[in-house]
């Protein structure tokens, strides 16, 4: 009871400067995986993978004997589906090992040194209970693919499954040959086998989290279309639908790419592959290689098509290439896709559009708002994946980037994304991190924008009241902020619209609990009074006129 009562303070007085609050997986700072390299045979007779994984892990303070991995294991609660591990090698020494609660042991029988880099061969098979789809597609063709998302990668692949540890991957798949792979990175190698298997090697290059690692197998129609920024652009789409899948990638790919490039920073990756698949809905955005639902593809190339696209090329930026150390702030990922979606699309359909997206995100957050008051878009120590996103942490994740922007000014809140992304490329970014960079851009304090906004719940509430003062010959009106458990520090904008369409405007300055009474010189009785009318503000309002 007591927790429950100091729940809203707690929230309301949490400070972004302080050290942030932690998901629940096991992080290990001492330990980075470097380099997974992945070994799979697939088969038509049945859907057991047979693989090999090496991990090479880096040792920076020496003293650990036991490696620790991600790996779901066969289980009868899984109907026996789940992953089996034969053995583990270290050069010539097998080594002893423990796989319980999804988790993999590995004892490497000594002490390690710091800075000592070790490599293990993991010998495993099973069939995966989660995250790599096999079966038919919507033709009815056998296909395999792989959705790892959130934290769903080591149902099928040995990893440390969580972003804070990025890592460069190789996946060599022998599958079928009447099959074509595709998988993150450059292709390295095809080479047909004989009697009808063919292998297929893709290398990544860059650094990137586990849920990013893709595999897609299936009979594809492949198209190369022209580079863009010197990075190869390729559509894989399956077989029966090639000319409405070619169709539909065409636009707006490049075009996205370089609005991101010039207005961001540099692509990080070889490639950007387009794929269909049925292992998703909407968009999944596995590093350079992009997955997209199957039934998406109409030949239409229709608007909402196109604003999945680049919000999964958004993600290549933020996410993929700036990821979140921490499940908490999965916002980073999220809301600056969904913010720089919407950019593009002011950039490549004007400011009605922009305006437009805008107020339909405004409109979400206040009805999920209205149900979930205590929302904060910062988690606090995350213990349920199934929670690591609500459409709060990419509207309310959006609308918090809109607002900064709003307090930066343009030039800045640029200067301030730019300095963001070459500081954290390829690398981890926490909240805190951004803050700090927008902060030594501005040499202003964002706390208390922070701390409102991400690390509270609820939304703003204003109640606006106006009237025209003839004998003075002003509009006199009243912003309150009524009381509630959080704080909103806020610059309202008013207009004061005039029977012949003119307009005057006026901002208020207002804090938690605030009133404020604003005078505007105006001879004529205004129609109407506006408020937010350049739609700057995150907020519900109710306005009304007294006589």
């Amino acid at each position: 009871m007591l927790l429950s009562l100091l729940l809203p303070f707690l929230l309301l007085t949490a400070d972004p400067g302080a050290t942030p609050p932690r998901d629940a997986y096991p992080k290990h700072p001492g330990i980075d995986i470097e380099h997974y390299r992945f070994e799979i045979a697939l088969s038509d007779v049945d859907d057991t993978l047979r693989a090999d994984a090496e991990v090479r892990a880096r040792f920076l303070t020496g003293g650990d004997s036991v490696l620790r991995l991600d790996l779901a294991q066969a289980t009868a609660g899984r109907e026996g589906r789940g992953m089996t591990v034969q053995a583990i090698r270290w050069g010539d020494r097998e080594l002893l090992f423990r796989h319980a609660e999804d988790q993999l042991f590995i004892s490497l029988g000594r002490a390690t040194l710091a800075g000592e880099l070790v490599v293990v061969r993991i010998s495993y098979r099973g069939r995966p209970a989660d995250a790599l789809r096999i079966g038919p597609n919507m033709h009815g063709d056998r296909t395999i693919f792989s959705d790892n998302w959130p934290n769903r990668a080591h149902h099928w692949l040995p990893t440390v499954d969580h972003p804070y540890d990025k890592a460069t991957s190789e996946m060599v798949v022998i599958a079928p040959s009447h099959y074509q792979v595709v998988s993150n990175g450059l292709l390295i190698e095809e080479t047909d086998l004989g009697e009808g298997q063919r292998r297929t090697h893709w290398k990544q290059s860059v650094p990137i989290a586990t849920w990013l690692y893709v595999l897609g197998v299936a009979e594809f129609a492949v198209e190369h279309r022209a580079s863009c920024l010197g990075v190869p652009i390729q559509t894989w789409v399956y077989r029966q639908d090639r000319e409405a899948g070619f169709h539909d990638f065409a636009e707006p790919t490049c075009d996205a790419m370089t609005f991101f490039n010039a207005r961001v920073g540099p692509y990080s990756y070889e490639k950007l592959a387009n794929i269909v698949s049925p292992s998703v809905g909407g968009g999944m955005e596995a590093a350079s290689a992009i997955l997209y639902g199957e039934r998406s593809v109409s030949g239409t190339r229709a608007i909402n098509w196109q604003n999945v696209i680049v919000h999964e090329l958004a993600h290549q930026w933020f996410g993929n290439a700036v990821t979140e150390d921490d499940w908490n702030d999965v916002w980073l990922s999220e809301g600056f896709a969904t913010y720089f979606t919407l950019l593009y699309r002011e950039h490549a359909r004007g400011r009605d559009d922009f305006v437009t997206g805008l107020r339909e995100s405004r409109e979400r957050i206040l009805a999920f708002y209205t149900e979930r008051p205590d929302y904060r878009v910062v988690h606090a120590n995350l213990t349920d994946m199934a929670q690591v996103t609500t459409g709060m942490t990419y509207q309310k994740g959006a609308w918090t980037l809109h607002m900064l922007r709003q307090e930066m000014g343009d030039e800045a809140f640029w200067r301030g994304i730019q300095a963001y992304h070459r500081r954290y490329r390829d690398r981890n970014a926490t909240t805190a991190g951004f803050r700090q960079t927008m902060e030594e851009v501005t040499g202003r304090d964002f706390t208390t924008f922070f701390r409102e906004w991400l690390y509270q719940g609820g939304i703003p509430t204003l109640e606006v009241s106006w009237r025209h003062d003839e004998v003075a010959e002003a509009a006199v009106i009243t912003v309150r902020q009524p009381p509630t458990p959080y704080a909103f520090h806020l610059a309202v904008d008013l207009d004061l619209v005039l029977a012949d369409g003119s307009r005057a405007r006026t901002t208020v300055e207002i804090g938690p609990d605030g009133m404020v009474t604003t005078r505007v010189p105006l001879a004529a009785t205004p129609v109407e009074v506006i408020v937010d009318p350049d739609t700057r503000l995150l907020g519900r309002w109710t306005i009304e006129r007294n006589q």
